[in-house]
């Protein structure tokens, strides 16, 4: 019998790197993760090691293989990549060495220099050219910190001798043998650097930061030819026909095809992102325009998103911070404990605020405490945090948009939890929907590799087909109660983001 046609997905995250593979269907047949630690030097900083980066997804691919059978392993016909988004990397194109540290997405390191750039009346044109706001989240303002204090970047920029990337071209270089140094147009978007009408590099920004044009990668769309998985390395000789950042891998492998389909993943950060099509919507309140996916001619599907950086992260702060649990999933039994949070408020901003607010110095606090709470109160209220924080992000996509979501896909690990998600149907008053299987980041982008490669005819199809076995959390409140939650919520979350004025 003739093997059918596999896909990998190379999906690589802010805490682990995975591989997987799909069939045609976009049904997963097997993974592998590998961990990746994160360094936190001083307050508001998050950096990683941009070799155990790549050494993790490498190992993660090695894990993968010996689990394959040798029957199977030619019948994978196509590679994709996905990634942490804006986490930046500088290295030597002579030899690949880092300039530096990873500065993770999280980082808020590069406050100063973003508050530099706003007063000097650069956001409106930054804003209007590529949909991003001048926040330390993207990657032109860690470019800049890395050359200003890096001495190997600045060595490397006077020698014309600097690569700068984000992930996808960090893990690119390193699968093709630094044959290709290449970022897709996804990814791009998320640089603040990329104009999002016209899907080119804006020179004068990059003159703005001090990056030099020929150290930036390839533009290229999310879907082509971008070389070969190497000799030597898990997986050599298969073709890698996809590039795709993490958020937008994951709408399109919730099948979110039609303009107004939304998902969320809970991942180390919550995400919600709006399928637009064709039209850049832009938002007055701190939502964010990007670009989704392209077909290989590099047509896009723009979307609108919602960025909170810490979900997951909480989860890991009460087991390995708190020890409030010994495993993740514990916090699911843990909240069950007791029918309500009994006024506790959780506000997860351990590394600032995005959207709105988009505030770095922003941090994350705990209300409502009396003698009677407990930790199963606590672990309630943590993952009510984490859905009150989306309910905004629902509410401002509804007014951009100016019409109401119907239903809200989830994904990521975090969505793994029953009471977080009925805590996201009964805020926002939207009926959630859970696949069967999570990986929807790994997913969408084995589904945009097998399309280029020529294997699967119309991912349209497959949306038809949606499976149908997936979970339903529908609102349990009415609207009376909904608001009077979600009010106290406000007066939770201003403290935080006050509290430096103290």
């Amino acid at each position: 019998m003739v093997n059918q046609p596999l896909l990998l997905a190379l999906d690589q995250g802010t805490s682990s790197s995975r591989a997987a593979i799909f069939n045609i269907k976009g049904e997963l047949l097997m993974s592998a993760s590998a961990p990746l630690s994160i360094q936190y030097p001083h307050d508001g900083w998050v950096e990683q090691n941009p070799k155990a980066i790549w050494e993790s997804q490498f190992h993660a691919m090695a894990k993968l293989e010996k689990l394959l059978p040798a029957a199977k392993k030619n019948a994978i016909v196509t590679c994709g990549i996905t990634n942490q988004r804006e986490t930046t990397v500088l290295w030597r194109r002579s030899n690949g060495e880092p300039c530096g540290p990873a500065i993770v997405w999280q980082d808020g390191r590069t406050t100063d220099i973003c508050s530099r750039w706003k007063n000097e009346g650069l956001e409106k044109e930054w804003r209007d050219r590529t949909g991003l706001l001048l926040d330390p989240y993207f990657s032109a303002s860690k470019a800049q910190w890395l050359l200003e204090n890096e001495s190997e970047a600045k060595q490397a920029l006077e020698d014309k001798d600097l690569c700068f990337g984000t992930i996808e071209s960090w893990l690119l270089w390193q699968l093709t043998g630094g044959k290709r140094h290449c970022s897709d147009m996804s990814n791009a978007s998320r640089t603040l650097l990329m104009d999002l009408k016209t899907r080119q590099w804006v020179e004068p920004f990059c003159d703005n930061i001090g990056l030099s044009p020929d150290a930036l990668p390839e533009l290229v769309p999310c879907r082509g030819d971008f070389g070969v998985i190497e000799k030597g390395h898990p997986f050599a000789g298969v073709a890698i026909n996809a590039l795709l950042g993490d958020q937008q891998a994951a709408t399109l492998g919730q099948l979110c095809l039609r303009k107004g389909e939304a998902k969320c993943t809970y991942g180390t950060g919550a995400f919600l992102v709006i399928n637009t099509q064709n039209q850049i919507c832009h938002s007055e309140s701190g939502l964010l325009s990007t670009l989704g996916w392209t077909d290989e001619k590099g047509l896009p599907t723009y979307c609108l998103e919602g960025s909170l950086f810490n979900a997951g992260t909480v989860v890991q702060w009460l087991r390995d911070g708190l020890g409030l649990i010994k495993k993740a999933e514990e916090i699911n039994a843990l909240a069950e404990e007791v029918e309500s949070s009994e006024g506790v408020m959780f506000v997860p901003a351990f590394t600032g605020w995005g959207t709105p607010h988009w505030d770095p110095q922003a941090r994350g606090l705990i209300i409502g405490l009396t003698r009677n709470t407990t930790r199963g109160h606590i672990a309630r209220a943590a993952l009510e945090g984490i859905a009150l924080s989306v309910a905004s992000l629902v509410d401002l996509a509804e007014q951009a948009l100016n019409s109401h979501l119907k239903e809200l896909a989830v994904d990521g690990g975090a969505a793994a939890s029953n009471p977080l998600l009925q805590a996201q149907a009964n805020s926002t008053g939207l009926s959630i929907r859970r696949p069967s299987n999570l990986e929807s980041t790994a997913k969408g982008v084995a589904l945009l590799a097998g399309l280029q490669a020529g294997v699967i005819e119309d991912i349209e199809k497959l949306a038809l087909e949606r499976e149908q076995n997936a979970r339903m959390f529908y609102p349990e409140i009415d609207s009376l109660k909904r608001n009077r939650w979600r009010d106290k919520w406000d007066t939770a979350l201003n403290r935080s983001l006050h509290w430096h004025d103290a």
